[in-house]
């Protein structure tokens, strides 16, 4: 892999058992340093971003286990084939983590709860054998946004010119129309500080014409809920070394009516009124400080995922005009993601898919392979949304069909012939597939573009979820 490639899968990738090494643009407030000793060291739950059970398992080189929900068990089965899908986890089978008990195996609390609001789903346990310890290093689809960008700079040759001029065009314009609330998250990642009402408000009001801001909001509160919860609820889950994923499913489910249909988060932004209430309903004692922390901390991401490195953030602007080369030069993790979004709208995407989403799997592969990584997670938290790489060479993947107990314990029942395969799920089988009227899933013909995201679906298999 090139050089250049490899150091933008490393900026995209996140160790949470070392210290941050990520290059930044200069003149915010705080480091990436700063961020990860205060919520390791301030919050309840912080000492779980580097001593969790997900990734001390990981790194162990012993066997892992996980979970896989399925509605097609039976084609699976048939077909003897694995294959990954794209989204939050890229180019990886999404899974959940499976700890050994005494009479079982115990379902990480992420993947009791896909087994108890997905009934019609099959679980499938996946058993692998890494050939040796691995580092423990997280996809973070926030800071894919260069990745993005190169891929459509690499492979713009199979788009028409009209598909191309509207992309460019459509990302060049939703940026203009959202520059003044991005110079305020720059403003305020630079220590310009705004009442956080006030931020919260601008925030809501701009998601709608700039769904990637959506995608920042709901993990900076999800972050937010699954570090500083203080339940009892919460502290069950640490004490088995996992994060409370209940939290933000809660706050999605609440905020945006049908989420649990399908995760839309372009839809998710709650204004400040609303956020306290959403807040207050899942833990009381969270909600005062809810709108500061996520003008401090969405900010902060902001300007470290869409900037440039070497960009010095209290001196770009985005509200003079801008070219598309212009944007590609000082942000291009903006204009990566908000291209990536774009072309998930239009009408050719299922003919597009294999193409764009191949090329950043087949680099992700690459990447993991260099790495030893076989069993990557979402790199946002270490929450416990882990997959399988279907390309990983020195990995011994064994499958069972699983049985489950009164305990809610899973066991090992049919084993399951299959071979994972260093391809994408097709479209079709994915949560972007096509509806009943032909139009791509996150697609509208009126009002605001929706998009959504799949993340991690196998060949034949349910619709995933995200975060």
């Amino acid at each position: 892999m090139d050089k250049s490639i490899a150091a933008e899968w490393d900026r995209a990738h996140t160790d949470f058992t070392r210290p941050p090494n990520r290059p930044a643009p200069a003149g915010l407030t705080a480091s990436e340093t700063d961020w990860r000793t205060r919520l390791e060291t301030t919050t309840p739950g912080g000492w779980l971003l580097a001593d969790n059970a997900m990734t001390t398992t990981m790194t162990s080189g012993k066997p892992i286990h996980l979970m896989h929900t399925t509605n097609a068990l039976d084609a699976i089965r048939a077909s003897g084939q694995l294959y990954a899908s794209s989204g939050c986890l890229v180019a990886a089978v999404y899974c959940a983590p499976l700890t050994p008990v005494a009479g079982g195996l115990r379902p990480h609390n992420l993947g009791a709860y896909l087994r108890q609001t997905k009934p019609h789903t099959q679980t499938l346990i996946l058993q692998i054998t890494p050939a040796a310890p691995a580092a423990a290093r997280g996809i973070d689809y926030l800071r894919l946004g260069p990745v993005h960008l190169r891929t459509y700079q690499q492979h713009r040759s199979f788009l028409t010119a009209q598909e191309d001029d509207q992309l460019r065009t459509a990302a060049v314009s939703r940026i203009r129309a959202t520059a003044s609330f991005l110079d305020m998250l720059l403003a305020n990642a630079t220590g310009r500080l705004t009442d956080p009402a006030a931020f919260v408000d601008r925030l809501a009001a701009a998601v709608p014409g700039f769904p990637f801001l959506g995608y920042l909001y709901f993990e900076v509160l999800s972050e937010y809920l699954m570090l500083h919860s203080t339940s009892t609820e919460t502290a069950a889950c640490a004490e088995h070394g996992e994060m409370n994923n209940l939290l933000y499913k809660r706050l999605a489910f609440t905020a945006v009516p049908g989420m649990a249909k399908l995760f839309d988060l372009a839809l998710f932004h709650p204004d400040s009124q609303t956020l306290r209430g959403l807040i207050a309903g899942i833990e009381p004692g969270l909600a005062d400080g809810a709108a500061t922390y996520t003008r401090d901390r969405l900010s902060h991401l902001f300007a470290a995922v869409a900037l440039h490195p070497g960009q010095d953030a209290t001196s770009v602007t985005f509200a003079q005009p801008a070219t598309f080369e212009d944007v590609a030069a000082y942000a291009p993790g903006l204009l990566g993601q908000t291209l990536f979004r774009e072309m998930r709208i239009l009408p050719r995407y299922p003919q597009l898919y294999p193409v764009f989403e191949q090329a950043k799997a087949l680099e992700a592969w690459s990447y993991w392979n260099t790495h030893r990584i076989a069993t990557p997670f979402n790199g946002v938290l270490p929450k416990g949304e882990i997959g399988v790489s279907t390309a990983h060479p020195g990995s011994n993947l064994r499958a069972w069909a699983a049985t489950t107990d009164d305990r809610g314990l899973l066991h090992l029942a049919e084993p399951i012939d299959i071979a994972p395969s260093p391809r994408l799920a097709d479209l079709h089988l994915t949560a972007m597939r096509r509806d009943k009227t032909g139009q791509a899933a996150g697609h509208c013909t009126t009002g605001t573009p929706r998009h959504t995201e799949a993340t991690g679906d196998s060949r034949l298999t349910s619709r995933d979820r995200h975060p």
